[in-house]
């Protein structure tokens, strides 16, 4: 094995090792247990060196470089179809597995603090393991099957760490809607799979991408249009997205690693892998950017009246996948990948941040106990919050860094790559198929952008500003403020790690136009996309200098205003009272945003409620009356038969003797006659 192979072999086997030692450590040694030095160090290295290993790849792989294929063996032989466990090693890849293990390994640091005192630690972290195992088993495959064994990985993955706490009914519901929500989008991915082999016959990538004329356009439509409906449940677009808010329900170590860097990438990774077979379904090109927008500021609007911390960073999620599945559906499968990455660095840093900030109030709610007080709060109720700058300075820096990149503000990472994503969607508009349509994609993008500083900002204000709100809300809670600290070293080294990154970030895809308005040279300055160049199949950019450079003053405007109004209405902290006014001023309509659109109501009572009467009034009446009594019919038959010939085995030898003789005069007297 040579070393390529060998460290491929490495970046995948790590994470896999680490889950089965303390897996199995965990479980068969109840002592093991309680070594969380130990099984925090081993989960800990088994992401950390996958990311040293990616980083020398990233150093040795050139943008024209050809992919490294790594077999380990075959997997799969049935006639014409063989499957191998193969891994291939090319510039998205690369690119993605940085961003799993990267990130990945921030969260398992932090996760040994913000885990210390679970029962399940050992679990916890055997489970954290196995998720970035199957993500790169999903980034890394080199054909569709070994994906989406990794697809259902992460799946199977959300769902024990989702419902990690699953004593709390409500946090094992939420794993399950996960489950089921990614299943519906998993069967339609499944379908495209045997569609792609019809036509095909090999579900090798270099071989798909090679043979795309062989698919006839009909097909390709549909392989194109149900991998996106597979990508819409992993990636939470609409009408598959409802799963991701309720995914808050677990630990918020997992909340950021399912929201930033692994789980809901899956699908544009998915996309941007397949791109030279989608852009030549401009339909289903269209579908993904209308989708794209539409979630975005749907996800946006609801994200404008929710209180729980944690459900606004949700809901900030699912409208910046939505972004990003507006920059797939407008041809720009570079920018989309930007935006992965920008956002993996921000939006974890929130994410991890919350987890800090609800972290000190819980020890709040802690200490309150232990003084006599009967207190009990929401600690994720950011109502309840305020003032915690002064408390928490560490969370509260690197909290703001990542909200000013989220809210597009230059030069920080979110504004390149929004601003790209908004450039492309514009540039489309300009195209031959469906422009004005575009145009008007475009339009909602712009407002997205407006609420997503906004909203973002509400939170910011409404946590860390202003006067520290508990004391005054709930009674009992005086002198709460004594409880208040920042969080250990192993919690904030990740923010500040994560924030630094949200500074920086964006410098990977500074865009071509900045450099040629004052050099008069078209070079190519955009790092990413250089790297990407052979890899996605990019529409071509033809907007004019000038006007790239009204649109990112256009984006550069919005962002602002959304912080400027967001700062005179939440500046001074006060939440409620700011939210009341928000009310007043849009009515039913800030109503419906703040009931979620009742989509959750709608699939209750358009599919669930349904399928379980039909299954308690019909199927369940089939599986008793029909195959029960058929399974008990036979059975009765055999019992019956049994009673009969039970008086045949009497246990006296001579009735056997007697049998024989008699048997045998029968068989001769055949014979004779």
């Amino acid at each position: 094995m040579d070393s390529a192979s060998l460290f491929t072999s490495l970046i995948v086997g790590l994470p896999l090792l680490g889950f089965i030692i303390n897996g199995l450590a965990g479980l068969s040694s109840p002592g093991y247990r309680n070594k969380k030095a130990l099984i925090g160090s081993i989960a800990n290295l088994a992401v950390f060196i996958p990311f040293l290993i990616a980083f020398y790849f990233f150093l040795n792989i050139s943008q024209d470089s050809e992919p490294i294929i790594t077999t380990l063996f075959t997997w799969i032989h049935a006639g014409d179809f063989t499957a191998n466990i193969a891994y291939q090693m090319d510039q998205l890849s690369v690119l993605m597995t940085l961003v799993v293990t990267g990130v990945g390994f921030l969260i398992h640091l932090y996760s040994i603090g913000y885990m210390w005192h679970d029962e399940g630690y050992w679990k916890f972290f055997a489970y954290l393991n196995l998720f970035i195992f199957a993500m790169l088993n999903l980034v890394m495959a080199d054909n569709l099957l070994l994906l989406f064994l990794g697809w259902e990985g992460v799946g199977l993955c959300s769902y024990l760490l989702i419902g990690f706490w699953y004593s709390d009914m409500s946090k094992a519901a939420a794993g399950n809607k996960a489950f089921w929500y990614n299943r519906v989008g998993d069967f339609a991915f499944l379908v495209a799979m045997f569609l792609t082999f019809q036509h095909v016959g090999s579900l090798s990538f270099d071989t798909i991408l090679a043979n795309l004329e062989a698919i006839p356009g009909e097909a390709k439509f549909w392989i194109a249009f149900l991998m996106f409906i597979g990508a819409t449940g992993k990636s939470a677009q609409i009408p598959l997205f409802v799963w991701l808010p309720d995914a808050m329900a677990g630990p918020t170590s997992v909340s950021a690693l399912i929201h930033a860097a692994t789980m809901v990438t899956s699908g544009i990774y998915l996309i941007s892998r397949m791109s030279p077979m989608f852009v030549m379904s401009p339909e289903v090109m269209m579908i993904i950017a209308v989708i794209g927008a539409l979630t975005a500021i749907v996800a946006a609007t609801i994200a404008l009246t929710q209180n729980d911390i944690k459900r606004v960073l949700a809901y900030s999620t699912v409208s910046q996948l939505g972004y990003m599945f507006l920059a797939l559906g407008s041809g720009a499968f570079t920018a989309a990948m930007f935006h992965v990455v920008t956002h993996a660095f921000f939006k974890a840093c929130l994410f991890l941040g919350s987890g800090s900030v609800i972290h000190a109030m819980e020890h709040v709610e802690h200490g309150l106990h232990e003084e006599g007080s009967n207190v009990h709060f929401d600690p994720q109720d950011m109502r309840f919050m305020g003032g915690l700058k002064e408390y928490m300075p560490a969370t509260y820096k690197t909290f703001l860094i990542a909200t000013i990149a989220i809210a597009g503000i230059p030069p920080l990472a979110g504004f390149f790559s929004k601003d790209e994503i908004l450039a492309y969607t514009f540039n489309a508009g300009f195209g031959e198929f469906a422009g004005a349509l575009y145009l008007g994609l475009w339009v909602i993008g712009i407002i997205t952008a407006f609420l997503t500083a906004f909203y973002m900002f509400r939170l910011t204000f409404g946590t860390f500003n202003g006067p520290f709100k508990l004391p005054s809300k709930v009674n009992g809670a005086e002198g709460a403020e004594k409880f208040l600290h920042e969080s250990p070293k192993t919690m904030t080294i990740p923010l500040w790690t994560l924030g630094g990154l949200s500074v920086v970030g964006g410098f990977l895809g500074v865009p071509n136009f900045l450099l040629a308005t004052f050099t008069h040279q078209e070079e190519h300055i955009n790092l990413l996309h250089n790297w990407l160049y052979n890899v996605t199949a990019d529409a071509q950019l033809t907007l004019s200098h000038s006007l790239e450079w009204t649109l990112m003053f256009v984006s550069i405007i919005i962002a602002v205003a959304g912080v400027w109004v967001a700062y005179r209405m939440y500046g001074s902290g006060a939440t409620e009272e700011s939210d009341e006014r928000l009310a007043a001023r849009f009515g039913t309509l800030y109503q419906t945003w703040k009931e979620k659109y009742s989509l959750d109501e709608l699939y209750e009572g358009v599919v669930v409620n349904p399928i379980v009467k039909f299954s308690d009034r019909g199927l369940a009446v089939f599986d008793m009356k029909i195959v029960d009594g058929f399974v008990n019919t036979v059975g009765g038959v055999v019992k019956l038969f049994g009673s009969l010939f039970r008086y045949i085995q009497t246990g006296v030898a001579s009735t056997y003797a007697l049998a024989l003789v008699i048997g045998v005069i029968i068989v001769l007297s055949l014979l004779i006659l």
